[in-house]
C-alpha cells in the first residue's frame, strides 16, 4: 500500500510563496483548525486572525503556511521560514504535469501558455528543452519566486 506524503519547502517569505505554489497547482489554502469559512472568505485573512486570537505575535505569523489539493488526490504541500537563503541547486524539484497526453509542437504549445501563466504569477523562465523521443518528450525548466527549480513537463 502506497503511503501519503507531504511536500516541504524551506522559504523565506511562507506566504508569498505559498500563494505561487497555490496559484500554479491550482490547490488551495486550508482554512484555520475549527473554523468554518464561509463561501468566498479569505483563507488568510481567517488564519491572522486565527493566530491574532490565539496570542501569536505579529512576528512569528508568517513562519509556516500550506497549501491542499482542493480535490483531496495530490500531497499537502508545506512552507516552513528559515533564517538562511537558498544558496545552491535545490536536490528535489517538483515536476508540475501541463501538458498530459500531448505531444510534439502540441505538448510544447500548451507549456509555453503555462509557463506565461506563471511568470505572471512570479516565476522565472529558465529554459526550454526541446523533444528528444524517445527519451524526451520536452520540458522548460523554471523558478519559483524564492529561486527554486521546477520544470513545466
Amino acid at each position: 500500500m502506497s503511503r501519503h506524503f507531504q511536500v516541504t519547502f524551506d522559504a523565506h517569505d511562507p506566504r508569498t510563496l505559498s500563494s505561487f505554489w497555490r496559484d500554479a497547482l491550482r490547490y488551495v489554502h486550508p482554512g484555520p483548525p475549527g473554523v468554518d469559512l464561509p463561501e468566498g472568505a479569505d483563507p488568510l485573512a481567517a488564519w491572522d486572525d486565527f493566530l491574532a486570537g490565539i496570542g501569536v505575535p505579529d512576528e512569528q505569523r508568517n513562519s509556516r503556511s500550506a497549501i491542499e489539493d482542493p480535490e483531496g488526490h495530490g500531497p499537502r504541500v508545506f512552507f516552513q521560514q528559515v533564517p538562511e537563503g537558498k544558496t545552491a541547486k535545490n536536490r528535489v524539484h517538483l515536476d508540475v504535469r501541463a501538458a498530459p497526453g500531448l505531444q510534439g509542437e502540441e505538448r510544447m504549445a500548451a507549456l509555453e501558455a503555462e509557463c506565461e501563466r506563471l511568470v505572471a504569477l512570479g516565476a522565472t523562465r529558465v529554459r526550454r528543452d526541446e523533444p528528444a523521443p524517445p527519451m524526451s518528450a520536452g520540458f522548460i525548466v523554471m523558478t519559483d519566486p524564492e529561486g527554486n527549480e521546477f520544470c513545466l513537463d
